[in-house]
C-alpha cells in the first residue's frame, strides 16, 4: 500500500456510570470503523466517509455528560504511521473475512434448497432478504475501505456468486411453481448480476 493517509486520533472521555452511555459511544465508533490504540484512545483516516459516524459517536458522548475530541494527527515516521495504519487494516481485514464467511453460508443454504428440491415462493423470499443483507453490509464495509485492501476485491466477487446463485434459485423456483415455459431463461447475464452488487 504505497498511499498515505491523513489520520484522527480520538479521545473518548466519558465517566464509566452508568455503562449505557459509554457502550453506546463504543459501538457507534466501531460502527464507523475507528479502531482502539491505546484505552479511550481510537484512531481513523481522516476523511469525508467517518464524519457522519464522528458525528454521531460525539452526540452520544455529550448526552452521556462526556467529551469526544477529535485531533489530527500527523505520524513523525513510518513506524509511527505504521501503529496506526496496521490497527486499522487488521479490524477492516476480520471484517471482510467474516462477510466473505457469511457469503459462504449463503451459498450452502442456497445449495442445501435446491438439494431438498424446496422450490417455494417463501423459501425465495427469505433468501432475497438474507442476499439484501449481504449487499447492505458489503456497502457499509465498502465505504470504511479507503485502503483498497485485497480482501475487498475478493469480498466483492463473493457476493457476485451469491448474486448468481440466487439468480439460479429464482429460476429453478418459478420453473417449479409455474411450469419450464414461464421460468425459461437464457444463460445468466453477467451484467445484470453485476448491476446488482
Amino acid at each position: 500500500m504505497s498511499h498515505r493517509f491523513p489520520w484522527v486520533l480520538i479521545v473518548v472521555q466519558i465517566s464509566s456510570e452508568p455503562s449505557r452511555h459509554r457502550v453506546a459511544v463504543w459501538r457507534q465508533l466501531r460502527r464507523t470503523g475507528a479502531v482502539p490504540v491505546s484505552p479511550g484512545v481510537w484512531t481513523l483516516p481522516a476523511g469525508p466517509a467517518f464524519e457522519a459516524g464522528l458525528d454521531r459517536a460525539g452526540q452520544l458522548c455529550r448526552r452521556g455528560g462526556g467529551v469526544l475530541a477529535v485531533m489530527d494527527a500527523a505520524p513523525r515516521d513510518a513506524d509511527s504511521e505504521a501503529v496506526l495504519r496496521d490497527a486499522f487494516t487488521a479490524a477492516r481485514v476480520d471484517e471482510w473475512a467474516e462477510f466473505t464467511a457469511d457469503c459462504g453460508k449463503f451459498d450452502a443454504e442456497i445449495a442445501k434448497e435446491i438439494g431438498k428440491r424446496k422450490f417455494t415462493f417463501a423459501e425465495l423470499e427469505e433468501e432475497e432478504q438474507s442476499l439484501d443483507r449481504l449487499r447492505r453490509w458489503y456497502r457499509g464495509l465498502k465505504k470504511r475501505d479507503v485502503l483498497e485492501l485485497p480482501e475487498a476485491r475478493d469480498a466483492e466477487q463473493r457476493l457476485r456468486v451469491c448474486v448468481a446463485a440466487l439468480d439460479h434459485y429464482s429460476d429453478l423456483v418459478y420453473r417449479a411453481v409455474h411450469g419450464p415455459e414461464v421460468g425459461e431463461a437464457g444463460p445468466l447475464d453477467i451484467a445484470e448480476t453485476d448491476r446488482h452488487v
